[in-house]
């Protein structure tokens, strides 16, 4: 098992390999890794990079609501299988869509929280296809950047970063991944290389319709609609498929505590509300996702 110090190094060096992707979020000069222990640009703005092994490249500290217990709980709904079958379609979707096993395939999950996703895809694509994958992982919250260094393998890089100003360069990626994660579309088409795809998944009407039900049964956010969602993402991207995954999950008395830690929609609700949903010994839950595959805008819509 690799000591801390090393595991840091480990990164760095995947860091410095790929130095060459990234521009200063402050002034957009090229980067380099530095002893392994800093990234400077050529105009000497640094950022330390953590003992974890991941680099903040937020020029100034942004304070979220998703804290070290929504990710904790989200990572372990994730470890139960709850997400597994959205996360082996979108595996599929992108070894369907995989140009040359050849070359290297940069993947960019914007907006990964704790970083599970991006774990469980490369893991799926790299049992199933001779690949060669390097994933990076970007969220504004630290916290969140911060678990998933610690708790991920595999060839990935982890950034505290902007998604509104992405600190990579033009034509980088070739799948953009945004799940259930707001959105960049301008960022988005700048850093998606010809030919690549944004895999964007919001959730459906039926998403936590059980959650939902019990903490808003009497007010309108019993119903959701993404209608406005799938039309701006049409609007910025050839929206070439759509694809619906529904699926029931029943949560044992544990998960459930962590499904609710792990969603907003328990945000608004009361305490009573709350303990309404931890009492129960067993929870059936709907999963209901759309999944918008988009390519860059063909010249005939951007004329």
């Amino acid at each position: 098992m690799l000591s801390k110090n090393n595991e840091k190094n480990s990164k760095a060096r995947i860091l410095s390999k790929y130095e060459d992707m990234f521009v200063c979020p402050v002034c957009s000069s090229f980067m380099k890794v530095v002893n392994l222990k800093s990234f400077i640009c050529s105009k000497h703005h640094c950022f330390d990079i953590a003992k974890q092994g991941y680099v903040n490249l937020l020029p100034h500290p942004f304070k979220t609501k998703y804290d070290k217990q929504l990710f904790e709980a989200r990572r372990m709904i994730s470890q139960s299988g709850f997400f597994d079958p959205l996360l082996a379609r979108i595996s599929e979707i992108m070894m369907e869509n995989l140009q040359s096993e050849s070359k290297l395939i940069k993947i960019l999950d914007a907006g990964c929280g704790e970083g599970s996703h991006l774990s469980q895809i490369q893991q799926r694509i790299m049992d199933q296809s001779q690949c060669n994958l390097l994933g990076i992982g970007i969220d504004i919250s630290k916290e969140g950047i911060h678990m998933a260094s610690r708790g991920t393998s595999g060839k990935a890089i982890w950034c505290v970063a902007d998604l509104a100003k992405c600190p990579f360069v033009d034509q980088q990626f070739n799948f953009i991944l945004n799940i259930l994660s707001p959105s960049s579309y301008s960022e988005f088409h700048r850093m998606l290389a010809d030919g690549g795809m944004v895999i964007k998944v919001i959730p459906e009407s039926k998403y936590l319709q059980e959650l939902r039900g019990i903490f808003y049964k009497q007010s309108d956010r019993t119903v959701y609609s993404n209608e406005n969602t799938i039309e701006l993402f049409n609007r910025n991207f050839d929206l070439v498929e759509l694809q619906r995954i529904q699926y029931g999950v029943t949560m044992e008395n544990k998960y459930i505590e962590q499904l609710v830690r792990m969603t907003p929609l328990s945000w608004g609700a009361s305490e009573e509300l709350k303990q309404q949903v931890l009492g129960k010994d067993k929870l059936e839950i709907t999963c209901d996702f759309s999944v918008l595959l988009g390519k860059k805008m063909s010249a005939r819509r951007t004329n």
